[in-house]
């Protein structure tokens, strides 16, 4: 059994090679709605193996990410349906020892065993595609017996909702110390190794002040925060829908001091990542979304991408096109994303974990200093930030509220003694 993975454009390049049988297989493709990057499950005669290669394009009609979300489901399937297979099952014979000997042989035999939060994912993949198929008439019923919310796939690990929050001192802790590369003294430190700390800072104060999500806040455009035509001391406030969670619309404001911070990353460090990789977005132009007009009355962009003119409107934008958007900067083509990397069109999450993961082994180096706050046991996560906006937020919500019941029952009093004071009460 082999897995594959749809790519028109592997078939477009080697047109030589593929010539007619090519051409039908993209326009099928295309006339069959199915996304690059999309699982294909073969066996040996290259004939695709069912339900598996049913469920994954199920899963892509509903919208799930192709590159990320089934590329991770894909692996998982195709373990499970390999150890089926030594044992003689497949998806539609598999019964409950079957399964329970594959959660063992993930948790317990391997040579690396997984633990409960690896494996509980994995799990719920495979109830996924246990539901769909009883869902479609391919199984009488499920292999595996509830009991209550569980069934045996589960690690029967309970986990707590993780919500942390930084108080003041521990984020310019993390920000101008771990991400910054200061001293604890608010010098320079000469022994930091970090890149572009000015662009690590900005981005800690956008999530910190907006609100928005690592997925949101990463991915933002120059012209969403309006960099380049905002005047000094107005904030920025723009839509989120296709990075948003769930793909749900709201807006998001992001403020003056956030922004100043964002427009010292463009004026120092920006401009330097983005003239490194001028030749390179050059060569790739044909792949990327290479936009001519910015209209920022509509909030939409125009440009020319797979040989055809487009027009997005930025909140309608998923982050795989921001990643491959650029437009013509000073020195040539460059990324419209605000915070780019070194070689990179956009950072990508892995990226920002590993500066995360740097500016924390900073921080705790210097754990034992009288000058150091007082620090969690496990490390800080971006997301932490958006807990610690939520919750400044709340607290300025309760404050604003207990101050209006405040105002209203002095009114009222007053009211009682005008009311009392003109013969009302007898």
């Amino acid at each position: 059994m082999d897995l594959f993975f749809v790519s028109r454009a592997r078939v477009q390049e080697r047109s030589g090679l593929f010539g007619e049988v090519g051409e039908e297989a993209v326009r099928r493709l295309d006339f069959r709605a199915l996304p690059d990057h999309l699982p294909l499950f073969v066996d040996d005669q290259m004939r695709p193996v069912e339900p598996a290669c049913s469920w994954f394009r199920h899963l892509a009609y509903l919208g799930r990410d192709p590159e990320d979300t089934l590329r991770h489901y894909a692996y998982i399937v195709l373990r499970l349906m390999e150890f089926l297979a030594e044992r003689g099952r497949d998806l539609g014979t598999a019964v409950e020892s079957d399964l329970v000997a594959y959660r063992r042989s993930r948790t317990e035999l391997q040579d690396v065993p997984v633990g409960g939060t690896v494996w509980d994912r994995e799990a719920s993949v495979i109830n996924t595609l246990l539901d769909w198929m009883v869902g479609q008439g391919l199984r009488r019923a499920s292999p595996l017996r509830a009991v209550g919310s569980t069934n045996p796939l589960s690690s029967g690990m309970s986990r707590d909702m993780d919500i942390r929050h930084l108080t003041l001192r521990q984020y310019v802790f993390f920000r101008d110390v771990g991400l910054g590369g200061q001293g604890l003294d608010g010098e320079v430190d000469r022994t930091f190794r970090g890149q572009a700390p000015i662009r690590s800072r900005a981005a800690a104060d956008t999530a910190l002040t907006s609100g928005m999500r690592p997925q949101e806040w990463s991915t933002v455009l120059l012209p969403e925060l309006a960099v380049g035509t905002r005047r000094p001391g107005e904030g920025a406030e723009f839509d989120l829908q296709a990075c948003a969670k769930y793909g749900k619309h709201r807006a998001v404001y992001v403020p003056p001091d956030a922004l100043t911070s964002v427009d010292r990353f463009v004026l120092i460090e920006r401009p330097e990542m983005a003239e490194s990789m001028v030749r390179t977005l050059e060569r790739r132009h044909r792949d990327l979304f290479v936009v001519t007009e910015t209209d920022y009355a509509r909030r939409r962009l125009r440009g020319r991408w797979q040989g055809r003119d487009r027009a997005f409107t930025w909140s309608a934008m998923p982050p795989k096109l921001r990643r491959i958007t650029v437009h013509e900067g000073p020195a040539g083509l460059e990324p419209l994303a605000v915070f780019i990397g070194q070689g990179s069109l956009m950072l990508t999450s892995s990226s920002w974990d590993r500066l995360r993961y740097q500016a924390w082994a900073r921080i705790t180096a210097v754990r034992g200093d009288e000058r150091t706050p007082q620090l969690p046991q496990k490390r800080w996560r971006f997301h932490d930030l958006r807990h610690t906006f939520a919750l400044r937020l709340l607290d300025l919500l309760m404050r604003r509220a207990a101050e209006r019941e405040r105002t209203a029952g002095f009114v009222h009093f007053n009211r009682q003694r005008l009311f009392i004071g003109s013969g009302g009460v007898q």
